[in-house]
């Protein structure tokens, strides 16, 4: 079977200095924009990386609940119950609930991850469960006849068997994730992270520009170096 190129990334010197290149580019712009800005380096590295951190927890959070959430549900009786539930509580507008969450968890890290959480879940969640649903038949005789169950049916049938949609959930999960970020560090006015950041230089259009630019450099090296080879990798496997 022919290798996709994002398969190959990390297989050659070519892809070797292409993900060296992707690795580089988010802090050389971040450096070269503090220069050029005129920003401090250091406070806006350490205010880089706290946001990071917030979003990886909370992806944490999400994908592992996500998932378990949709290998519970995603047929038969409980199905038909639970997934018209998980629906409305994706359509309900997170952002109406923050005032009540603020006075319950004050302005704080807690707060920002319980936001991203429940930005990031629901994507996650969706495409894991439409991924198991396209479970081939003889796949699911063939789990019947080997007797696996518990631990042993989720590690070695259901998780192998709901990575392309877990990846995928996870690509659309973090765009949202982003998003919420920068916006409830702005909103709930953090003292550290990029919505922090932003808010400081929101009057100067040029250093605002730059860090959209910034994070969007970010957001497709990150894209390109781990989400797109996993999501190829896993289609061939599943394939196979």
């Amino acid at each position: 079977m022919k290798k996709s190129r994002h398969t190959l990334i990390y297989r050659s010197r070519r892809h070797l200095l292409a993900t060296l290149f992707f690795v580089a580019v988010p802090p050389l712009f971040l450096l070269l924009f503090s220069r050029v800005a005129q920003v401090a380096a250091r406070p806006l590295f350490a205010d880089f990386m706290v946001s990071l951190l917030r979003l990886a927890a909370a992806y944490i959070i999400s994908a592992v609940l996500g998932w378990l959430l949709a290998a519970a549900f995603y047929r038969g009786r409980r199905a038909t119950i639970a997934l018209p539930v998980f629906d409305v509580l994706q359509s309900f507008p997170t952002y109406a609930a923050l005032p009540i969450a603020t006075v319950l968890f004050r302005p704080s890290n807690l707060l920002v991850i319980f936001f991203l959480t429940l930005a990031i879940i629901w994507p996650i969640f969706f495409s894991v469960v439409s991924q198991l649903r396209l479970i081939r038949h003889d796949w699911e005789e063939a789990v019947a006849i080997s007797q696996l169950s518990g631990a042993s049916y989720l590690r070695l049938f259901l998780l192998p068997a709901s990575m392309p949609g877990l990846i995928t959930g996870s690509i659309v999960g973090l765009g949202d994730g982003w998003e919420a970020l920068v916006a409830t560090e702005i909103i709930i006015r953090t003292r550290s992270g990029l919505g922090s950041f932003f808010q400081s230089y929101a009057s100067h259009a040029t250093i605002t520009a730059f860090g959209i630019l910034g994070l969007l450099i970010l957001i497709f090296s990150i894209n390109k170096l781990i989400w797109l080879p996993l999501l190829e990798q896993s289609r061939i496997l599943y394939e196979e």
